[in-house]
């Protein structure tokens, strides 16, 4: 006697259906009259800390010529920058089937000896992902509220979150702080410093928390 097999229905993710139901109900959205980004990616600028003429603290933004970033996990050959590309500020895409997203920063510094590997910074993202309709204009996409980053302090001093909700619109959500000595006048001066203690981190919890923080070294 032939025995029936039964299939169980396959069970889409809530976040799936309704991200679904978006494309559906919105099939005609016009990208060509969005004004804002595509996707929800979220900026992160480049700084260094300085005295202001007041003698406090002040950020100044920089750029950098000698690094390699890009996702962990990812390719080689996907880095978002690489060395001998100037750059003061970078999109940092999210993976939104995951939890969390985890970016490298290599330095290609030979002369201040910042090249070897245990120098290497990562910063890590954790967040929550939602399908989010952005606008007629510029349809359905993901947008993630992040919870938590965490981050080495190999040549990175801090990191500090303006905003922890990442949408289509853009702003810098995200500023990185390295350790930068003899810094001058306009953004290409001064000189990424070799830290003293490779073996620190940072870490932001945002719990509830939306508005700006920056993060704290262990």
């Amino acid at each position: 006697m032939r025995s029936e097999k039964k299939y169980k229905p396959a069970i889409l993710p809530v976040a799936a259906i309704a991200a679904l139901w978006l494309s559906i109900l919105f099939p005609a959205c016009n990208n060509q009259g969005c004004t804002d980004n595509h996707n929800a990616l979220p900026l992160m600028g480049f700084y260094a800390v300085t005295t202001g003429e007041d003698g406090r603290p002040a950020e100044q933004a920089i750029s950098l010529d000698s690094l390699d970033i890009g996702g962990v996990g990812a390719p080689d050959d996907s880095l978002l920058v690489s060395s001998g590309e100037r750059t003061g500020s970078l999109y940092l895409p999210f993976r939104y089937n995951t939890p969390r997203t985890a970016f490298f920063i290599r330095y290609n510094y030979k002369v201040q000896g910042l090249d070897k590997p245990v120098f290497n910074d990562t910063i890590t993202f954790t967040y929550d992902s939602e399908p989010y309709f952005a606008s007629e204009e510029c349809g359905a996409m993901y947008r993630y509220r992040v919870r938590q980053v965490v981050y080495t302090r190999h040549v990175i001093d801090s990191v500090a979150v303006s905003d922890s909700v990442v949408t289509n619109i853009e702003r810098e959500r995200f500023k990185v702080y390295f350790r930068v000595a003899n810094l001058g006048q306009g953004t290409d001066n001064g000189t990424l410093e070799v830290p003293d203690d490779p073996d620190r981190f940072g870490e932001i919890d945002m719990g509830d928390h939306g508005g700006e923080r920056k993060g704290g070294g262990r």
